[in-house]
């Protein structure tokens, strides 16, 4: 008898799409009364009042927050990229990552020799890091690098035709000498 192997399903592109259209129509949630009392912040708070009318949903008042405004439940909790994140603090932790899904975040607490373990371990396997900054950093130091070597090779091709055409000389400029403080002009 063949097992049957359980695979994941990846999370499609069409619910990615759902859930943005979902995050577009969601109305910014204000607290109830922010907008009368300057003491009260703009983030959201539960009302809980009886004759509240947010949360008795009368025409004419802000929205409340409910369940209507989800997006999909396969979508729920992914980046924006369609990967789930995983929180990773050692290169071990990369070998239980599933690239077809799964990304990688490195945790805030990582210093710089274990990140750079851990960037060599996921190129490695081939898995998504969401939050290296090596990458950005290391094509803007090759671009610079590309635009030097560009550089150099045009001062080389002005410096060669230079050589080629001959130089004439020039006469040294007759000056007068300049008088001594203690001397006057004439």
């Amino acid at each position: 008898m063949t097992e049957k192997i359980e695979k994941k399903p990846s999370p499609s592109r069409k619910a990615l799409k759902v859930r943005a259209r979902a995050k577009n129509k969601k109305p910014e949630f204000i607290r109830p009364e922010s907008w009368r009392y300057s003491r009260f912040s703009l983030s959201w708070r539960r009302p809980r009042g009886l004759d509240n009318k947010i949360r008795r949903k009368i025409k004419g008042w802000p929205p409340g927050v409910s369940v209507g405004y989800k997006g999909p439940k396969i979508a729920r909790g992914l980046h924006p990229s369609g990967y789930r994140e995983v929180i990773v603090y050692n290169a071990q932790g990369i070998s239980t990552i599933d690239p077809n899904t799964q990304a990688v975040r490195i945790a805030h607490t990582v210093g710089k020799r274990k990140r750079a373990l851990i960037i060599a371990e996921a190129k490695k396997l081939k898995v998504k890091i969401l939050n290296v900054k090596v990458s950005a950093e290391t094509e803007e130091k090759e671009e610079e690098a590309a635009e030097g070597e560009e550089q150099a090779e045009e001062a080389e091709e002005q410096e060669v035709k230079k050589e080629e055409t001959p130089k004439k000389e020039k006469a040294p400029k007759k000056t007068k000498p300049k008088p001594k403080k203690g001397e006057e002009k004439q």
